[in-house]
């Protein structure tokens, strides 16, 4: 079990680019991450955490170039990203050409974003472009406090831990959309 002290690790970067799964510590919880380009890489990460696969994840992403192609930004989104980035706060934005991004959207029609506060963090993502990032953890398991914990749920089939303490407020994401009349709606 490959376990890094630094999300700068060249071996980090090339794990995930080459179509890795990594276990590191978001700006809120520990992440199940892989990079949302690479539909194989997000099907092992489905797989790992035994998750619905009606249930679309996060994207990480570094700044705003990297929202993925056919995602839908409006005037109301945008001043939700002004308002709640870089933080804490998931932002669900509709996806008008769903058929390439099937395998992330999962029928739902839209991705949920994030621009994390982690300057640490989004330069891993410069680096790598977005990441898909559920919890470290399988579904409806209590989510990783640590790379022990997360270790203890994924074992050797992980291909890297970063190791950056133990988390002390497990409070995940706020999550919040935009409503048919145009304002902020709270869904987490």
């Amino acid at each position: 079990m490959k376990i890094l002290t630094s999300l700068q690790d060249a071996e980090l970067r090339a794990t995930l680019t080459r179509g890795g799964v990594a276990v590191i510590r978001t700006d809120t919880l520990y992440g199940l991450v892989a990079s949302a380009s690479d539909p194989k890489a997000v099907q092992k990460v489905y797989d790992l955490k035994d998750r619905n696969e009606h249930k679309a994840c996060i994207v990480l992403i570094a700044d705003l170039s990297q929202l993925l192609p056919g995602t839908h930004m409006d005037k109301a989104h945008s001043a939700l990203m002004d308002k709640y980035w870089p933080g804490p706060v998931t932002i669900i934005m509709p996806v008008v050409d769903t058929q390439n991004l099937d395998y992330l959207t999962r029928g739902n029609g839209s991705l949920a974003y994030r621009l994390p506060d982690s300057s640490d963090l989004r330069e891993l993502i410069r680096r790598t472009g977005p990441l898909i990032a559920p919890s470290a953890n399988p579904e409806g398991a209590e989510p990783a406090r640590s790379v022990g914990d997360a270790a203890a749920y994924f074992g050797e089939a992980v291909d890297a831990y970063v190791d950056s303490g133990e988390v002390k407020n497990a409070t995940a994401s706020r999550i919040i959309t935009v409503n048919e009349s145009g304002e902020e709606q709270i869904l987490r």
